[in-house]
């Protein structure tokens, strides 16, 4: 058959476009014509990249490199003179080309997740050359998402709680899950819930993860407290999605719905406090909240047997010896009541309670809680101090025995009578050791010793004078060479161990043997102080360097007690303003007037003659 020209161009049109429509199919790269195009003074139509985005699937597991697309220029005749490059995210370590096909593989998994498209540049060059005959275009490989991941609850897992006796459909909480595949390709990330464990008496929205109650009048009494498994799962639920489970761990909160009962009887020993003991009579729901009042309506006999205290408002013990029994009329009522619940009532109850108060051993009881005694320092041993008291509470009244807690009086200082409880010295005191002994007395019963009661004694001891006065301090005194008569050299006072109750009272004065010297003189300034004063000038320390002066101190006790303290004054060269130079006495020794050579020719002799 002979084909026209007209029929030849319409012939090739056809093909043209079914070669054109091919390669897109086969994901490759055409040029399409643009503006004029100069190389090596030739002009030709610069034809640029027309391309579609390539896919590949993710997390793909062959041995293979995996076909990704195939880059293509119409320059290329298939004779090899044409190489093809890639550059760009992942080239050559994800991303390989074939140069002469230009065949793209993947030679690695890829993870969408991990990163979802990848952008990368394609070029064409001559192989001789090396030179584009194409120019460079860029072009986006994208992973395709396949459902690879399970949805997952990244808040559990959940704690709730809802009110008991709720009605159906009562929201508890909302559980969310999410899914890190792709929400915009398929159904791998459409999640659907569903509850696997907390049936029946919770559901779940599939939708929306809300979490409801299923079945009416749950009582927190009968069981407080459930744990749901929920489960969420993509691809909407069907065959073959991936889920994730959650744990909701959901608690029954109190209502007031049970009214007060109390039991028929109790019994309690006798050392208890009862308000926390009534407040246990009542039966029923242990309420959560300060829901019920306890009302006594026989307080009179109380009041007078307790000197006018509450049983049960103040903590109060009971005494078998006082009452043996008591008895109550008690009134339970709730004071707020849920309306839901009027039908369940009355919310109050009211019982007869009779206490019977049970004998127990105690322990003895002193008559005094703190004995406080007085005795001198100077009382001998054997002295009698004082007298402590116990007596057993009980009926059977058992003899009591005493003795000192050796840990309270680790010196031994005092002894007590075992059966009159008399407390004596056992040694010397001394109140500027000790002013002040606190003691524990134990008492036991004679015949049952593990019945041990304390009572606390504390012994003040009694100052008399038996410490002398004596300087208040170590006093460094001196007197210049150049000093005056009257000059006032040294101010001392005094001090005394003793505590007088009218304060200290100290007279000074030179000793018998002092007080005529021609040096110096006493001044007593009747303030428990005094003032040495020179009686003469001309110190010279060549003559006498260091002088002693006796003082005698006498204090104001009865008998008063007095001692002697020397005072030691040394003589010092002193500058214009009275401050002492230097009182070093064998500065003196050698003749004045020689000079430094002259000191040096009379060591040298006496090292000749040595």
């Amino acid at each position: 058959m002979k084909l026209g020209k007209v029929e030849f161009c319409h012939f090739l049109q056809i093909l043209a476009l079914f070669l054109c429509l091919s390669g897109m199919n086969q994901a490759e790269l055409t040029r399409s014509r643009s503006k004029p195009y100069f190389q090596s003074g030739r002009t030709r139509t610069k034809r640029s990249w027309v391309w579609n985005q390539f896919f590949v699937l993710e997390e793909y597991m062959g041995t293979d490199p995996l076909y990704v697309g195939k880059l293509h220029s119409d320059v290329d005749k298939g004779d090899g003179s044409i190489k093809y490059i890639l550059s760009g995210e992942g080239a050559s370590s994800i991303f390989i080309i074939d140069e002469n096909t230009g065949d793209i593989h993947a030679t690695k998994r890829l993870d969408r997740e991990e990163q979802a498209y990848y952008t990368l540049r394609a070029q064409a060059l001559d192989r001789l050359t090396n030179k584009p005959v194409e120019p460079e275009s860029e072009f986006v490989i994208k992973i395709q998402d396949i459902n690879d991941n399970e949805p997952k609850f990244l808040d559990g897992p959940y704690t709730a709680g809802v009110p008991e006796m709720s009605p159906v459909g009562t929201s508890v909480v909302q559980v969310t899950a999410t899914d890190a595949d792709d929400p915009t390709y398929g159904n791998s990330a459409r999640v659907v819930y569903s509850i696997l464990q907390g049936q029946p008496y919770f559901s779940v929205e599939p939708k929306t993860g809300v979490i409801k109650t299923a079945l009416p009048n749950m009582d927190r009494e009968a069981k407080d407290q459930y744990l749901l498994v929920i489960q969420a799962k993509d691809m909407v639920g069907q065959n073959g999605g991936l889920s994730g489970t959650t744990s909701v761990t959901v608690t029954l909160t109190d209502v007031n719905d049970n009214p007060p009962r109390f039991p028929r009887s109790k019994r309690f020993p006798s050392s208890i406090v009862l308000l926390s003991t009534l407040q246990h009579l009542l039966s029923g729901e242990p309420k959560t909240g300060h829901r019920t009042q306890i009302v006594s309506q026989m307080w009179s006999q109380l009041c007078q047997v307790q000197g006018g205290k509450s049983l049960l408002t103040d903590t109060l013990e009971l005494d078998f010896e006082a009452k043996t029994s008591y008895t109550l009329r008690i009134e339970a009522a709730n004071m707020h009541v849920d309306p839901r619940f009027l039908s369940l009532g009355p919310f109050s109850d009211m019982t007869t309670v009779k206490i019977i108060v049970e004998d127990v051993d105690e322990p003895p009881v002193f008559t005094s809680r703190l004995y406080s005694m007085v005795v001198s320092e100077a009382a001998k041993v054997g002295t009698i101090i004082g007298t402590v008291a116990a007596h057993d509470p009980d009926a059977s009244n058992s003899p009591v025995r005493y003795s000192i807690d050796r840990n309270t009086d680790l010196e031994r200082y005092f002894n007590i009578d075992a059966n009159s409880g008399v407390i004596t010295t056992a040694k010397s005191l001394d109140r500027e050791t000790n002013a002040i002994h606190n003691i524990t007395v134990l008492a036991m019963e004679s015949q049952n010793p593990a019945q041990i009661g304390r009572g606390y004694v504390a012994i003040t001891i009694l100052d008399i004078n038996d410490n002398a006065p004596e300087f208040a301090m170590e006093y460094e005194t001196t007197v210049c060479e150049n000093a005056q008569p009257g000059q006032v050299i040294q101010k001392i006072s005094a001090i005394d161990k003793d505590d007088p109750p009218n304060g200290h009272q100290f007279y000074f004065s030179l000793t018998a043997e002092a007080a005529n010297n021609h040096n110096f003189t006493l001044q007593d300034n009747k303030d428990n102080t005094a003032t040495v004063l020179t009686k003469r000038n001309g110190f010279r320390r060549q003559e006498q360097s260091v002088f002693y002066l006796p003082i005698f101190i006498v204090d104001s006790g009865s008998p008063s007690l007095s001692s002697t303290n020397t005072l030691t004054i040394r003589v010092c060269d002193c500058d214009a303003d009275g401050i002492a130079q230097t009182c070093n006495a064998e500065a003196y020794i050698l003749p004045a007037g020689l000079s430094t050579g002259a000191l040096i020719a009379i060591l040298a002799c006496v090292l000749t003659l040595l």
